[in-house]
């Protein structure tokens, strides 16, 4: 089991060593949310500054991908950093060539060695390299995966 509230002292510790401006009003204790399926982290603005929130998926899993999920929500305290804008993934790739990151806007379970709560009832599979896109809902790709592609270029189709 991952010490959330240590690791999130140790990572803004990351961020401000490479002049990252990160908040100062960060809450000291990570909150687990056990009701999160599809994501691995938050950041919520509160009155008095922003909490991390993390699945608890993540308390099973391996320290660099909890890590990882904690650098990802730190950057959103940065101003100007809400949303995954060209300024978050700025300090994003700072994180990553610094500390071996691999932040991104989205982290997929198998790349953070993270287990799904449930099976996914939704199974859409890369023709070409076989990554895997496990989905809860019903959504455009599960319904069209003809109009994406896979980061490799290959094309997609429904598996279940």
């Amino acid at each position: 089991m991952n010490d959330f509230d240590a690791l999130l002292a140790q990572v803004i510790a990351e961020a401000r060593a490479l002049h990252i401006p990160v908040s100062g009003r960060i809450e000291a204790h990570v909150a687990v949310n056990r009701r999160a399926v599809t994501r691995f982290g938050c950041c919520r603005r509160t009155a008095g500054g922003y909490r991390i929130e993390l699945a608890e998926g993540l308390l099973r899993a391996a320290e660099p991908a909890c890590r990882q999920t904690l650098a990802h929500e730190i950057l959103h305290t940065c101003p100007g950093c809400r949303d995954h804008g060209p300024l978050w993934r700025s300090y994003a790739e700072r994180m990553n060539s610094a500390w071996g990151y691999r932040i991104a806007r989205t982290g997929a379970r198998d790349e953070l060695g993270v287990e799904p709560p449930r099976p996914a009832p939704h199974l859409v599979v890369c023709r070409q390299c076989g990554r895997r896109f496990e989905r809860f809902r019903a959504s455009a790709l599960v319904q069209h995966p003809e109009r994406y592609r896979c980061r490799c270029g290959g094309t997609l189709h429904r598996v279940s």
